[in-house]
């Protein structure tokens, strides 16, 4: 069920608890709050978010420009008698003139006052200024009109490719993939969870070969495709975190090392964004397509009792992302070229999948539009995530102050980022799709020559 957030719950946020020593820019162009502050309300309606934290962007706003404006005046008026004294002054050093002392004197007192009003003028500036950054900072995305109303379960399905092998008529139950793991050596969640704890696992064996080739494959296909191979940091700023959008909505599923006021980045998106930020990119670079490779640590936090057997929900695992930079203008091609790239490397694994089409509840906050694979997981019978794309539009970019200069002169651009192979449930999908009643598992295609041309895993004697 699909319930929308209210003011106050636990993503609603204190703007003063972004605290961060890089000023963010405003996170969605501060002309639509102006022009048409409605369409920000319908976004937050149809996402399930407080629809009153535009109301109260629109006072701040307000508010903001207006103590600008008094500082402003009261900065010109400073210098207009400034401009006064100075002459005055020098004219005094050569003359004493009685009327032009008295006429300095009150300059001088009125100085004094301006003084004290432009330091407040100035306090009020800021004091308002930070108030509206902070909640623009809770504004999330403007969601495309296209994506369908809703929470998790309200997605529309786009397509359904392949077909699920039908075990009965093979005669075999299939087991689970941490059954056939077990069988083949591959998995081992037990002495993952003696040395981490709980879901943390080891890949060892058929299980470790499987993870490198199906790495050589996705960055292969990414390199074919246009895309710049990059092995990212794991660990980033601050100022990385907030300026993707992970320190909102998705910030309890975050860890960050305290002691060095560092995070561990979920996903390589992070810092593959980043890297451009404060940057102004030509037009004639773009699009700019990154494939970053990176360990990517989540806590689950609120999925106790989820996905507890096996490595489907984890805490640390390895994945391929791709990250893209482009124009506005072709945000939405680029969507769906990431989709269909998508596509060819889980058709190339000979797996089963549907496409859908998220729900605007279901987003998370920098998406304005998402695209999710689910591959078909036999001893569930249920499709389960495995990769996803979204389009950001100016969100990231704004808030990490990447722009692109054109003809049209220097604005923000846009961002795409997608999974390509998220390492766990790829290997979860091909293990039991694959999978034969002796505990072998037949390897696909693509992934043979990876694995000097061996066609199946099986057993160990």
């Amino acid at each position: 069920m699909w319930v929308p957030v209210k003011p106050g719950s636990p993503r609603s946020i204190d703007p003063a608890s972004f605290t961060g020593s890089v000023r963010l820019m405003i996170v969605i162009d501060p002309s639509i709050l102006r022009t048409d502050p409605d369409s920000l309300r319908e976004s937050q309606r149809r996402r399930g978010e407080d629809v009153t934290l535009i109301d109260r962007l629109v006072e701040a706003d307000v508010a903001k420009r207006a103590a600008g404006l008094r500082f402003d005046e009261l900065r010109s008026a400073q210098k207009d008698i400034g401009k006064q004294i100075g002459p005055l002054q020098g004219s005094l050093k050569k003359a004493p003139d009685a009327a032009k002392q008295a006429e300095l004197d009150a300059l001088m007192a009125q100085a004094s006052t301006l003084a004290e009003e432009v330091t407040a003028a100035s306090a009020e500036a800021d004091e308002m200024q930070a108030l509206a950054d902070g909640l623009w900072l809770q504004v999330s995305n403007m969601v495309s009109l296209e994506s369908p109303v809703g929470g998790e379960a309200d997605f529309t399905v786009i397509e359904h490719v392949g077909t699920p092998r039908d075990f009965a008529a093979e005669g075999f139950e299939p087991r689970d993939h941490l059954d056939i793991g077990e069988i083949l050596d591959a998995i081992d969640t037990g002495r993952g969870a003696k040395v981490s704890g709980s879901r943390f696992f080891y890949l060892k064996g058929m299980g470790a070969q499987l993870e490198f080739a199906l790495l050589n494959l996705a960055m292969q296909q990414a390199a074919e495709n246009g895309f710049i191979p990059m092995i990212t940091p794991s660990l980033v700023l601050p100022s990385a975190m907030e300026g993707t959008g992970f320190l909102g909505q998705a910030a309890a599923n975050v860890y960050r090392v305290e002691s060095d006021d560092m995070y561990l980045v979920g996903t390589s998106e992070v810092p593959l964004a980043a890297y451009h930020s404060d940057e102004i990119i030509d037009v004639a670079d773009l699009p700019l397509r990154y494939a970053g490779w990176s360990s990517c640590f989540r806590r689950e936090a609120g999925s106790y009792g989820k996905d507890t057997r096996g490595i489907i929900r984890v805490h640390q695992f390895d994945k391929v992302e791709m990250f893209v930079f482009t124009t506005p203008e072709e945000a939405e091609a680029e969507h769906a070229r990431l989709l269909q790239w998508e596509k060819d490397f889980i058709d190339s694994l000979e797996i089963p999948y549907r496409v859908i089409d998220v729900a605007t509840g279901d987003l998370g906050s920098s998406a304005a539009r998402k695209f999710d694979i689910e591959a078909w997981i036999p001893t569930q019978q249920a499709y389960r995530e495995i990769t996803s794309t979204s389009n950001t539009t100016e969100f990231q970019a704004r808030r990490l102050k990447i722009r692109l200069r054109d003809e049209q002169g220097v604005r923000p651009l846009a961002t795409l980022n997608g999974t390509l192979c998220a390492m766990p449930r790829i290997i979860v999908a091909i293990l039991e799709n694959h999978q034969q009643p002796d505990g072998s598992v037949v390897l696909p295609h693509a992934l043979r020559p990876f694995l000097g041309g061996k066609a199946a895993f099986t057993p160990r004697a």
